[in-house]
């Protein structure tokens, strides 16, 4: 993939680029020659399906794996009781690092505002919802199903029949329902800028200036909603996720339509305000009792590898254009494991340290392979045969009602 300068002409007719330009013959000289048509600008890449970033697949792997490693041995709660003991004493030389992994769904969300631009350009409101609906519940629906009836096997905190059916919904947070999956709130936050995505640049249609200005405007409206107090604004803006879709959005418009000062400043500027908003979330005060006091230098750290690896793996041609098919393969997997790694991993962890002699490094690494294990046969057995079978359900026009 080579990355293409910006033309001068603007974009907005759309994802097929600028109308050809043009320049009318003199109307006062006819027997004059008409001058030269210049040569139309390239228009812009498309992304072919066999042109799939693998590189990016196995960066979203490496999200999830942070975040497995937060909930197995970066916290306290839950996983304390699985273990048998607090997890600064299980890893003393890990539980520190392993606390930093809630940055891995910064992560994710920037490679979501890259990923959505990709693959919403060009598409209609419907089609943009019925791919991410088949995208995301099969295997959503297959883990509450899983994780449900083994939390009622062992014994483990039940869910209300009402709010367990709320959850099928995806919607449990908004109903102020009791959530099955403790990681269904970064689902939430997608989905309200899957909603903002589809309102501000899919309907509309997208074009690199609506992109600009929507990623400005939501910027500028995500910080007056942080100081406003105003809880519908902050729900509806989420100023704390914002910089981080609107850097992941930047990006795709730097790979799509080429390198440029504005592009990247809407990065930049992205990132400027997503770090404070994640040095304020995970950064405690000395004087409070934590799990680990968490430095703002490795904040800044860890969050800056992480958006350094992005645009590697979208902008750098060498690491771009990589076609290890295992990347692939790690991509499509880590969806159902982020799923169902959590509360069932930590059943699992229970389980192997009551009845098995193993040293915790080994349970820790068995619980990962077994959920690795697990996420391969969602996508062999619910995705891949339900996702098509939903789709095609979705886009069936409607059957007359008989009177």
């Amino acid at each position: 993939m080579t990355l293409h300068l910006p033309a001068s002409a603007d974009d907005s007719a759309g994802p097929s680029g600028p109308a050809l330009p043009g320049t009318a013959p003199s109307a006062g000289t006819p027997d004059a020659l008409p001058p030269a048509v210049p040569a139309p600008a390239p228009a812009p890449p498309r992304e072919r399906a066999g042109n799939r970033l693998r590189a990016l697949d196995g960066l979203r792997m490496v999200a999830a794996l942070m975040v497995c490693a937060y909930h197995y041995g970066g916290r306290g709660g839950d996983i304390s009781t699985a273990w048998g003991r607090d997890p600064n004493h299980v890893f003393p030389h890990l539980a520190g690092a392993f606390s930093y992994g809630p940055l891995g769904v910064q992560i994710f969300f920037v490679i979501s505002g890259f990923v959505i631009s990709m693959s919403g350009w060009g598409r209609t409101v419907k089609e943009f919802a019925i791919s991410r609906i088949t995208r995301l519940y099969p295997a959503y629906w297959t883990a509450l199903v899983i994780i449900t009836v083994a939390f009622a096997i062992v014994g483990l905190k039940r869910v209300p029949p009402t709010d367990l059916l709320v959850n099928f919904t995806m919607f449990q947070m908004p109903a102020g329902a009791q959530r099955v999956l403790g990681v269904c709130w970064t689902l939430w936050a997608e989905m309200r800028f899957y909603l903002l995505f589809a309102l501000c640049v899919i309907w509309p249609g997208a074009s690199r200036r609506r992109v600009l200005v929507f990623c400005t405007v939501w910027s500028v409206a995500a910080l007056y909603a942080e100081s406003s107090g105003e809880s519908f604004l902050k729900l509806a803006l989420m100023p704390e996720y914002a910089p981080f879709f609107v850097a992941g959005m930047g990006l795709y418009l730097i790979r799509r339509f080429g390198h440029d000062a504005l592009s990247w400043g809407v990065v930049l500027g992205a990132f400027l305000l997503g770090q404070r908003e994640e040095v304020k979330a995970l950064v405690a005060p000395k004087n409070l009792t934590v799990f680990h006091h968490r430095s703002v230098l490795m904040v800044l750290v860890v969050l800056t590898l992480g958006m350094l690896a992005v645009i590697a793996v979208t902008l750098v041609p060498p690491i771009a254009n990589l076609r290890w098919r295992w990347l692939s393969v790690a991509g499509a997997l880590t969806y159902p494991f982020y799923l169902v790694h959590e509360h069932l991993g930590w059943v699992v962890i229970g389980k192997l340290n009551e009845h098995t002699s193993l040293p915790p490094t080994a349970v820790f690494a068995t619980t990962v392979v077994l959920m690795l294990l697990l996420a391969y046969a969602i996508h062999r057995l619910i995705e891949k045969p339900f996702g098509p079978r939903l789709k095609r359900l979705l886009n069936k026009a409607p059957v007359p009602v008989r009177r």
